[in-house]
Protein backbone atom coordinates (compact mmCIF):
# COMPACT_ATOMS: atom_id res chain seq x y z
CA UNK A 1 0.00 0.00 0.00
CA UNK A 2 1.22 3.34 -1.01
CA UNK A 3 2.50 5.79 1.75
CA UNK A 4 -0.26 9.01 2.15
CA UNK A 5 1.60 11.69 1.42
CA UNK A 6 1.82 14.40 4.50
CA UNK A 7 1.18 18.25 3.65
CA UNK A 8 2.13 21.19 6.01
CA UNK A 9 -0.31 24.10 5.70
CA UNK A 10 -0.20 27.02 7.99
CA UNK A 11 -2.45 30.05 8.34
CA UNK A 12 -3.73 31.92 11.33
CA UNK A 13 -7.54 31.81 9.81
CA UNK A 14 -9.08 28.69 10.86
CA UNK A 15 -11.64 28.98 8.69
CA UNK A 16 -9.30 28.60 5.81
CA UNK A 17 -7.42 25.75 7.54
CA UNK A 18 -10.18 23.84 8.08
CA UNK A 19 -11.30 24.66 4.16
CA UNK A 20 -7.63 23.06 3.38
CA UNK A 21 -7.34 20.23 5.26
CA UNK A 22 -10.68 19.11 3.74
CA UNK A 23 -9.97 19.53 0.62
CA UNK A 24 -6.22 18.13 0.49
CA UNK A 25 -8.01 15.09 2.10
CA UNK A 26 -10.16 14.54 -0.47
CA UNK A 27 -7.43 13.94 -2.71
CA UNK A 28 -6.24 11.29 -0.53
CA UNK A 29 -3.58 13.53 1.47
CA UNK A 30 -2.90 13.73 4.66
CA UNK A 31 -3.11 17.20 6.24
CA UNK A 32 -1.23 19.01 9.15
CA UNK A 33 -2.79 22.36 9.63
CA UNK A 34 -0.95 25.08 11.99
CA UNK A 35 -1.53 28.45 13.15
CA UNK A 36 2.13 29.80 13.63
CA UNK A 37 5.59 30.20 13.12
CA UNK A 38 6.76 28.60 16.22
CA UNK A 39 3.91 26.00 15.76
CA UNK A 40 5.21 25.09 11.89
CA UNK A 41 9.04 25.11 13.33
CA UNK A 42 7.72 22.37 15.89
CA UNK A 43 6.37 20.63 13.23
CA UNK A 44 9.04 20.61 10.48
CA UNK A 45 10.99 19.47 13.62
CA UNK A 46 9.12 16.19 14.41
CA UNK A 47 7.97 14.96 10.99
CA UNK A 48 8.35 14.70 7.87
CA UNK A 49 6.50 16.30 4.84
CA UNK A 50 6.04 16.49 1.37
CA UNK A 51 4.80 19.54 0.39
CA UNK A 52 4.11 22.71 2.87
CA UNK A 53 1.43 26.13 2.41
CA UNK A 54 2.48 28.64 4.46
CA UNK A 55 0.39 32.41 4.20
CA UNK A 56 2.12 35.74 4.69
CA UNK A 57 0.92 37.27 7.52
CA UNK A 58 1.05 34.95 11.02
CA UNK A 59 0.51 35.95 14.61
CA UNK A 60 4.60 35.34 15.46
CA UNK A 61 5.84 36.24 12.14
CA UNK A 62 5.26 36.20 8.35
CA UNK A 63 5.80 33.49 5.91
CA UNK A 64 9.09 34.34 4.28
CA UNK A 65 10.51 33.84 7.48
CA UNK A 66 9.11 30.29 6.82
CA UNK A 67 10.08 30.10 3.24
CA UNK A 68 13.81 30.88 4.08
CA UNK A 69 13.87 28.40 6.59
CA UNK A 70 13.09 25.50 4.47
CA UNK A 71 14.64 26.35 1.90
CA UNK A 72 17.95 26.24 4.09
CA UNK A 73 17.32 23.29 6.69
CA UNK A 74 14.78 21.26 4.72
CA UNK A 75 15.76 22.00 0.80
CA UNK A 76 14.10 18.85 -0.41
CA UNK A 77 10.81 19.83 1.14
CA UNK A 78 8.20 22.43 -1.74
CA UNK A 79 6.76 25.74 -0.32
CA UNK A 80 4.55 27.66 -1.80
CA UNK A 81 2.63 31.57 -0.35
CA UNK A 82 -0.50 32.06 0.10
CA UNK A 83 -0.83 35.77 -0.64
CA UNK A 84 -3.80 38.33 -0.71
CA UNK A 85 -5.43 39.05 -3.83
CA UNK A 86 -3.58 40.92 -6.05
CA UNK A 87 -0.27 41.52 -3.66
CA UNK A 88 2.41 40.44 -6.75
CA UNK A 89 5.03 41.88 -4.83
CA UNK A 90 4.72 39.49 -1.42
CA UNK A 91 4.65 36.68 -4.61
CA UNK A 92 7.46 37.62 -6.07
CA UNK A 93 8.80 38.01 -2.75
CA UNK A 94 8.52 34.36 -1.73
CA UNK A 95 9.66 32.51 -5.09
CA UNK A 96 12.90 34.67 -4.73
CA UNK A 97 13.75 33.62 -1.53
CA UNK A 98 12.78 29.71 -2.84
CA UNK A 99 8.82 29.54 -2.77
CA UNK A 100 8.33 27.34 -5.87
CA UNK A 101 4.89 28.91 -6.35
CA UNK A 102 1.85 31.01 -5.00
CA UNK A 103 -2.08 31.34 -4.34
CA UNK A 104 -4.15 33.81 -4.16
CA UNK A 105 -7.32 34.36 -1.40
CA UNK A 106 -9.79 33.62 -2.31
CA UNK A 107 -8.23 30.21 -2.57
CA UNK A 108 -9.71 28.54 -5.50
CA UNK A 109 -9.41 24.51 -5.30
CA UNK A 110 -9.20 24.06 -9.10
CA UNK A 111 -6.14 26.07 -8.55
CA UNK A 112 -5.09 24.66 -5.24
CA UNK A 113 -5.40 21.03 -6.85
CA UNK A 114 -2.74 22.20 -9.20
CA UNK A 115 -0.35 23.71 -7.27
CA UNK A 116 -0.35 20.97 -4.90
CA UNK A 117 0.01 18.39 -8.14
CA UNK A 118 3.21 20.65 -9.28
CA UNK A 119 4.60 20.83 -5.39
CA UNK A 120 4.17 16.83 -5.12
CA UNK A 121 5.82 16.27 -9.26
CA UNK A 122 9.01 18.51 -7.66
CA UNK A 123 9.00 16.56 -4.82
CA UNK A 124 8.96 12.96 -6.91
CA UNK A 125 11.42 13.88 -9.42
CA UNK A 126 15.02 14.38 -9.60
CA UNK A 127 17.22 14.81 -12.79
CA UNK A 128 18.29 11.75 -14.22
CA UNK A 129 21.03 13.77 -15.69
CA UNK A 130 23.25 15.82 -13.68
CA UNK A 131 23.61 19.89 -14.97
CA UNK A 132 27.36 19.02 -15.59
CA UNK A 133 26.79 16.68 -18.40
CA UNK A 134 24.44 19.01 -20.04
CA UNK A 135 26.84 22.10 -19.51
CA UNK A 136 30.17 22.39 -20.58
CA UNK A 137 32.54 23.72 -19.07
CA UNK A 138 34.72 24.10 -15.83
CA UNK A 139 34.82 27.78 -15.16
CA UNK A 140 33.80 29.69 -11.96
CA UNK A 141 30.83 31.41 -13.63
CA UNK A 142 29.69 27.72 -15.03
CA UNK A 143 29.19 26.44 -11.71
CA UNK A 144 27.86 28.84 -10.25
CA UNK A 145 25.12 28.66 -13.21
CA UNK A 146 24.63 25.28 -12.94
CA UNK A 147 24.08 25.63 -9.17
CA UNK A 148 21.29 28.25 -9.55
CA UNK A 149 20.26 25.86 -12.88
CA UNK A 150 19.72 22.88 -10.32
CA UNK A 151 17.68 24.91 -7.86
CA UNK A 152 15.22 26.88 -10.39
CA UNK A 153 14.47 23.46 -11.83
CA UNK A 154 12.58 23.26 -8.85
CA UNK A 155 10.37 26.60 -8.98
CA UNK A 156 7.74 27.29 -11.07
CA UNK A 157 8.87 31.04 -10.98
CA UNK A 158 9.41 32.83 -14.47
CA UNK A 159 12.77 33.16 -14.98
CA UNK A 160 14.97 36.35 -17.13
CA UNK A 161 17.57 34.75 -18.39
CA UNK A 162 20.32 37.13 -19.82
CA UNK A 163 23.09 36.90 -21.71
CA UNK A 164 24.59 37.81 -25.08
CA UNK A 165 23.70 36.18 -28.58
CA UNK A 166 24.87 32.80 -28.50
CA UNK A 167 26.24 32.49 -24.85
CA UNK A 168 23.55 29.90 -24.00
CA UNK A 169 20.34 30.98 -22.98
CA UNK A 170 18.49 28.80 -24.99
CA UNK A 171 20.33 26.10 -23.64
CA UNK A 172 20.03 27.09 -20.02
CA UNK A 173 15.83 27.46 -20.64
CA UNK A 174 15.57 23.93 -21.85
CA UNK A 175 17.98 22.63 -18.97
CA UNK A 176 15.26 24.16 -16.57
CA UNK A 177 12.22 22.67 -18.16
CA UNK A 178 14.16 19.13 -18.53
CA UNK A 179 15.23 19.09 -14.62
CA UNK A 180 12.15 19.98 -13.41
CA UNK A 181 8.63 18.34 -13.12
CA UNK A 182 7.30 19.46 -16.40
CA UNK A 183 9.92 17.80 -17.87
CA UNK A 184 7.51 15.15 -19.70
CA UNK A 185 5.50 18.03 -21.32
CA UNK A 186 6.07 20.16 -24.13
CA UNK A 187 9.11 22.57 -23.81
CA UNK A 188 8.01 25.52 -26.47
CA UNK A 189 10.25 27.89 -27.74
CA UNK A 190 8.96 30.74 -29.91
CA UNK A 191 11.44 33.71 -31.15
CA UNK A 192 9.26 36.86 -30.43
CA UNK A 193 11.16 38.92 -32.93
CA UNK A 194 10.40 36.47 -36.04
CA UNK A 195 6.38 36.84 -35.75
CA UNK A 196 5.08 39.56 -37.70
CA UNK A 197 3.25 42.10 -36.01
CA UNK A 198 -0.79 41.42 -36.70
CA UNK A 199 -0.50 37.63 -36.37
CA UNK A 200 0.83 37.58 -32.78
CA UNK A 201 -2.29 37.18 -31.19
CA UNK A 202 -3.08 34.26 -33.20
CA UNK A 203 0.24 32.57 -32.60
CA UNK A 204 0.31 33.29 -28.91
CA UNK A 205 -3.20 32.67 -28.05
CA UNK A 206 -4.59 30.91 -31.26
CA UNK A 207 -7.60 31.44 -32.88
CA UNK A 208 -10.98 30.39 -34.19
CA UNK A 209 -12.13 29.27 -37.73
CA UNK A 210 -13.30 31.78 -39.84
CA UNK A 211 -12.53 34.89 -37.27
CA UNK A 212 -9.97 36.64 -39.90
CA UNK A 213 -9.19 36.13 -43.72
CA UNK A 214 -6.58 33.16 -43.89
CA UNK A 215 -7.87 31.62 -40.70
CA UNK A 216 -8.58 28.18 -42.33
CA UNK A 217 -9.05 26.22 -39.65
CA UNK A 218 -8.92 26.03 -35.65
CA UNK A 219 -5.32 26.88 -34.09
CA UNK A 220 -4.82 26.25 -30.22
CA UNK A 221 -1.65 29.29 -29.81
CA UNK A 222 1.65 28.76 -28.46
CA UNK A 223 -0.03 28.84 -24.59
CA UNK A 224 -2.32 25.95 -24.83
CA UNK A 225 0.46 24.04 -27.05
CA UNK A 226 2.66 24.53 -24.03
CA UNK A 227 0.03 23.46 -21.28
CA UNK A 228 1.32 21.58 -18.75
CA UNK A 229 5.22 22.59 -19.91
CA UNK A 230 7.21 25.22 -20.61
CA UNK A 231 7.26 28.33 -23.03
CA UNK A 232 10.53 30.15 -23.70
CA UNK A 233 10.11 33.52 -25.17
CA UNK A 234 13.61 34.47 -27.20
CA UNK A 235 14.07 38.14 -28.02
CA UNK A 236 10.99 38.97 -25.44
CA UNK A 237 12.20 42.52 -25.74
CA UNK A 238 11.13 42.55 -29.60
CA UNK A 239 7.91 42.33 -28.55
CA UNK A 240 5.49 45.41 -29.62
CA UNK A 241 3.93 47.35 -26.71
CA UNK A 242 0.38 46.40 -27.55
CA UNK A 243 1.07 42.55 -27.82
CA UNK A 244 3.16 43.53 -24.04
CA UNK A 245 -0.26 44.36 -22.56
CA UNK A 246 -2.05 41.06 -23.58
CA UNK A 247 0.72 38.86 -22.82
CA UNK A 248 0.74 40.05 -19.06
CA UNK A 249 -2.65 39.70 -18.95
CA UNK A 250 -2.62 35.66 -19.99
CA UNK A 251 0.56 35.51 -17.21
CA UNK A 252 -1.65 37.09 -14.66
CA UNK A 253 -5.05 35.62 -15.14
CA UNK A 254 -3.69 31.78 -16.30
CA UNK A 255 -5.96 31.90 -19.04
CA UNK A 256 -5.48 32.58 -22.77
CA UNK A 257 -9.03 34.32 -25.32
CA UNK A 258 -7.84 33.08 -29.16
CA UNK A 259 -9.27 35.17 -31.55
CA UNK A 260 -12.68 35.16 -32.41
CA UNK A 261 -13.36 32.91 -29.42
CA UNK A 262 -16.00 33.81 -27.11
CA UNK A 263 -14.75 31.98 -24.00
CA UNK A 264 -10.99 31.90 -22.06
CA UNK A 265 -9.09 28.74 -21.79
CA UNK A 266 -7.42 27.85 -18.32
CA UNK A 267 -3.71 27.22 -18.85
CA UNK A 268 -0.95 25.68 -16.75
CA UNK A 269 2.41 26.61 -18.15
CA UNK A 270 5.47 28.17 -16.68
CA UNK A 271 7.31 30.94 -18.39
CA UNK A 272 10.92 31.31 -19.23
CA UNK A 273 12.29 34.59 -21.71
CA UNK A 274 15.74 35.45 -23.02
CA UNK A 275 16.50 38.68 -24.96
CA UNK A 276 20.01 39.68 -25.77
CA UNK A 277 19.25 43.59 -25.17
CA UNK A 278 19.28 45.11 -21.73
CA UNK A 279 15.88 44.80 -20.71
CA UNK A 280 15.86 47.32 -17.60
CA UNK A 281 17.47 49.52 -19.96
CA UNK A 282 14.49 48.52 -22.49
CA UNK A 283 12.20 49.99 -19.71
CA UNK A 284 14.15 52.70 -19.12
CA UNK A 285 13.48 53.72 -22.83
CA UNK A 286 9.77 53.16 -22.58
CA UNK A 287 10.40 50.54 -24.91
CA UNK A 288 9.14 47.30 -22.38
CA UNK A 289 6.46 47.72 -19.97
CA UNK A 290 7.27 48.11 -16.23
CA UNK A 291 4.88 45.76 -15.08
CA UNK A 292 6.04 42.59 -17.23
CA UNK A 293 9.45 43.41 -16.12
CA UNK A 294 8.70 42.76 -13.10
CA UNK A 295 6.20 39.93 -14.09
CA UNK A 296 9.17 38.32 -16.22
CA UNK A 297 12.07 39.02 -14.07
CA UNK A 298 11.37 37.38 -10.51
CA UNK A 299 14.09 35.54 -10.83
CA UNK A 300 17.70 36.05 -13.18
CA UNK A 301 19.88 33.87 -14.86
CA UNK A 302 22.95 35.30 -16.23
CA UNK A 303 25.10 33.06 -18.72
CA UNK A 304 28.76 34.45 -19.30
CA UNK A 305 29.83 35.66 -22.49
CA UNK A 306 32.63 32.89 -23.70
CA UNK A 307 35.46 35.84 -23.51
CA UNK A 308 35.05 35.64 -19.78
CA UNK A 309 35.72 32.24 -19.28
CA UNK A 310 38.66 31.68 -21.73
CA UNK A 311 39.61 28.72 -19.60
CA UNK A 312 36.64 26.64 -21.19
CA UNK A 313 37.55 27.36 -24.73
CA UNK A 314 39.91 24.34 -24.82
CA UNK A 315 37.05 21.75 -23.36
CA UNK A 316 34.31 23.28 -25.79
CA UNK A 317 36.43 23.26 -28.56
CA UNK A 318 37.14 19.06 -28.20
CA UNK A 319 33.43 18.75 -27.23
CA UNK A 320 32.16 20.37 -30.74
CA UNK A 321 34.78 18.76 -32.75
CA UNK A 322 34.24 15.49 -31.34
CA UNK A 323 29.81 15.86 -32.10
CA UNK A 324 30.61 17.48 -35.50
CA UNK A 325 32.68 14.29 -36.55
CA UNK A 326 30.34 12.14 -35.49
CA UNK A 327 28.04 13.68 -37.19
CA UNK A 328 30.04 14.10 -40.57
CA UNK A 329 31.20 10.31 -39.95
CA UNK A 330 35.12 11.66 -40.00
CA UNK A 331 38.12 11.26 -38.04
CA UNK A 332 38.45 14.12 -35.39
CA UNK A 333 41.69 16.26 -36.12
CA UNK A 334 43.64 18.00 -34.21
CA UNK A 335 44.86 21.44 -34.05
CA UNK A 336 48.15 22.85 -33.69
CA UNK A 337 49.49 25.04 -31.51
CA UNK A 338 49.12 28.49 -33.81
CA UNK A 339 44.87 27.68 -33.72
CA UNK A 340 44.76 26.76 -30.36
CA UNK A 341 46.33 30.30 -29.12
CA UNK A 342 44.48 32.10 -31.84
CA UNK A 343 41.34 30.75 -30.16
CA UNK A 344 42.47 31.31 -26.53
CA UNK A 345 43.16 34.91 -27.70
CA UNK A 346 40.10 35.49 -29.98
CA UNK A 347 37.33 37.73 -28.43
CA UNK A 348 34.21 35.89 -29.74
CA UNK A 349 31.33 38.27 -30.28
CA UNK A 350 29.12 35.49 -31.13
CA UNK A 351 30.28 33.22 -28.73
CA UNK A 352 29.82 29.56 -28.51
CA UNK A 353 27.72 29.79 -31.42
CA UNK A 354 30.84 31.50 -33.34
CA UNK A 355 32.97 29.24 -31.82
CA UNK A 356 31.06 26.06 -33.19
CA UNK A 357 30.69 28.16 -36.52
CA UNK A 358 34.57 28.51 -36.81
CA UNK A 359 34.62 25.05 -36.08
CA UNK A 360 32.59 23.86 -38.92
CA UNK A 361 33.92 25.76 -41.45
CA UNK A 362 37.89 24.78 -40.13
CA UNK A 363 36.86 21.58 -40.59
CA UNK A 364 35.64 21.89 -43.99
CA UNK A 365 38.93 23.55 -45.12
CA UNK A 366 41.25 21.67 -43.26
CA UNK A 367 42.80 19.56 -45.92
CA UNK A 368 44.09 16.70 -43.43
CA UNK A 369 43.90 15.58 -40.02
CA UNK A 370 45.44 18.65 -38.66
CA UNK A 371 43.45 22.36 -38.25
CA UNK A 372 45.79 25.19 -38.77
CA UNK A 373 45.39 28.81 -37.81
CA UNK A 374 44.86 29.95 -41.71
CA UNK A 375 41.41 27.20 -41.66
CA UNK A 376 39.53 29.10 -38.69
CA UNK A 377 39.79 32.41 -40.66
CA UNK A 378 39.70 34.60 -38.12
CA UNK A 379 39.23 38.21 -38.48
CA UNK A 380 42.04 39.31 -36.24
CA UNK A 381 44.51 36.37 -36.92
CA UNK A 382 47.00 36.36 -39.71
CA UNK A 383 46.57 33.83 -42.50
CA UNK A 384 50.48 32.54 -42.32
CA UNK A 385 50.79 31.66 -45.77
CA UNK A 386 50.43 33.83 -48.79
CA UNK A 387 48.88 31.64 -50.98
CA UNK A 388 46.28 30.63 -48.76
CA UNK A 389 45.86 33.73 -47.21
CA UNK A 390 45.12 35.13 -50.99
CA UNK A 391 42.23 32.24 -51.79
CA UNK A 392 40.90 32.66 -47.43
CA UNK A 393 40.70 37.01 -48.66
CA UNK A 394 39.40 36.43 -51.55
CA UNK A 395 35.46 37.17 -52.30
CA UNK A 396 33.71 34.40 -52.78
CA UNK A 397 32.54 35.64 -56.03
CA UNK A 398 36.17 36.16 -57.10
CA UNK A 399 37.21 32.72 -56.82
CA UNK A 400 36.86 29.77 -60.01
CA UNK A 401 35.31 26.86 -59.92
CA UNK A 402 37.56 24.09 -59.58
CA UNK A 403 37.23 22.23 -63.15
CA UNK A 404 36.41 18.77 -61.39
CA UNK A 405 34.03 20.32 -58.75
CA UNK A 406 30.29 20.61 -60.43
CA UNK A 407 28.38 23.79 -60.91
CA UNK A 408 25.98 23.22 -58.54
CA UNK A 409 28.32 22.24 -56.01
CA UNK A 410 29.80 25.15 -56.37
CA UNK A 411 27.17 27.53 -56.62
CA UNK A 412 25.71 25.85 -52.83
CA UNK A 413 29.41 26.46 -51.41
CA UNK A 414 28.75 30.03 -52.16
CA UNK A 415 25.52 30.60 -50.85
CA UNK A 416 26.56 28.70 -47.65
CA UNK A 417 29.80 31.19 -47.49
CA UNK A 418 28.06 33.89 -47.56
CA UNK A 419 24.99 32.81 -45.18
CA UNK A 420 27.55 32.02 -42.80
CA UNK A 421 29.37 35.72 -43.30
CA UNK A 422 25.76 37.04 -42.86
CA UNK A 423 25.44 35.32 -39.69
CA UNK A 424 28.64 36.34 -38.31
CA UNK A 425 28.30 39.56 -38.95
CA UNK A 426 24.53 39.61 -36.87
CA UNK A 427 25.60 37.20 -34.11
CA UNK A 428 24.05 34.35 -35.57
CA UNK A 429 20.75 36.39 -35.01
CA UNK A 430 18.82 34.69 -38.24
CA UNK A 431 16.19 37.46 -37.80
CA UNK A 432 18.82 40.12 -38.62
CA UNK A 433 20.84 37.81 -41.05
CA UNK A 434 17.66 37.15 -43.20
CA UNK A 435 17.35 40.82 -43.45
CA UNK A 436 21.22 41.31 -44.13
CA UNK A 437 20.10 38.90 -47.20
CA UNK A 438 17.28 40.56 -48.56
CA UNK A 439 15.64 37.51 -47.95
CA UNK A 440 12.35 36.31 -45.42
CA UNK A 441 12.98 34.90 -41.88
CA UNK A 442 11.10 31.67 -44.09
CA UNK A 443 13.59 31.80 -46.47
CA UNK A 444 17.31 31.55 -44.55
CA UNK A 445 15.42 28.89 -42.28
CA UNK A 446 14.65 26.65 -45.59
CA UNK A 447 17.90 27.61 -46.18
CA UNK A 448 20.03 26.79 -43.42
CA UNK A 449 18.04 23.03 -43.24
CA UNK A 450 19.23 22.19 -46.90
CA UNK A 451 22.85 23.64 -46.44
CA UNK A 452 23.05 21.53 -42.78
CA UNK A 453 23.52 24.63 -40.77
CA UNK A 454 20.42 24.86 -39.21
CA UNK A 455 21.25 24.17 -35.15
CA UNK A 456 17.65 24.47 -33.50
CA UNK A 457 17.25 27.74 -32.53
CA UNK A 458 16.89 30.81 -33.58
CA UNK A 459 20.13 32.69 -32.54
CA UNK A 460 20.83 30.94 -29.36
CA UNK A 461 21.93 27.26 -29.50
CA UNK A 462 24.90 26.75 -27.49
CA UNK A 463 27.01 24.32 -25.66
Amino acid sequence: MTEQRRILVIDDEADLRELLVITLGRMKLDALAVGSVSEARSALENNTFDLCLTDMNLPDGDGIELVRLINQQYPDLPVAMITAYGNMETATLAMKEGAFDFIAKPVSLDRLRQLVDDGLGIRDRSPDTPVSDQLVGNAPAMEQLRQQITKLARSQAPIYISGESGSGKERVARLIHTLGPRREKPFIAVNCGAIPSELMESEFFGHRKGSFTGAFEDRKGLFREADGGTLFLDEVADLPLHMQVKLLRAIQEKSVRPVGEPREFQVNLRILCATHKDLAEEVVQGRFRQDLYYRLNVIEAHVPPLRERREDIAILVEHILNRLCQQWQIDMPSLDREAREALTQYAFPGNVRELENILERALTLADGTVIQARHLQLRDIPDGSDEGGAAAAAPAAERSRPANQPLEDYLQEIEKREILRALDATLWNRTAAAKKLGMTFRSLRYRLKKLGLDQGGDDDETE
